[in-house]
């Protein structure tokens, strides 16, 4: 959490979020760098839209208490959607081992 973090920190200061910057912010905040998490972080913002984001987050954070939040919502419907296939699954192989059945006894 602490490289995303530090992204965040540039981006209020108005830093760019480049390997430098956010090496330097870790180190000053004493975190052991991984190079390898840095470049992943900085490939990973390149094409996001930081405020944008941070936006969306407050927003979905904000109704939560007072209402199960729409992708919770759409999560429930997948996972009804999801139970419902199975059971059909299953029924379709229920009815084809009666008839397989069937045959044994022709």
């Amino acid at each position: 959490m602490e490289y995303v973090y530090a992204a965040l920190v540039l981006h209020s200061a108005g830093k760019e979020i480049n390997e430098e910057n956010l090496k330097a912010v870790l180190e000053a905040a004493g975190v052991e760098v991984d190079e390898a998490r840095v470049k992943a972080l900085v490939s990973a913002l390149e094409d996001v839209n930081i405020d944008e984001a941070i936006e969306r987050a407050s927003f979905a954070v904000a109704p939560a208490a007072a209402a199960p939040a729409p992708a919770a919502a759409e999560e429930e419907v997948k996972e009804e959607k999801v139970k419902e296939e199975e059971e059909e699954e299953e029924e379709k192989k229920e009815e084809e081992a009666i008839e397989g059945l069937g045959a044994l006894f022709g």
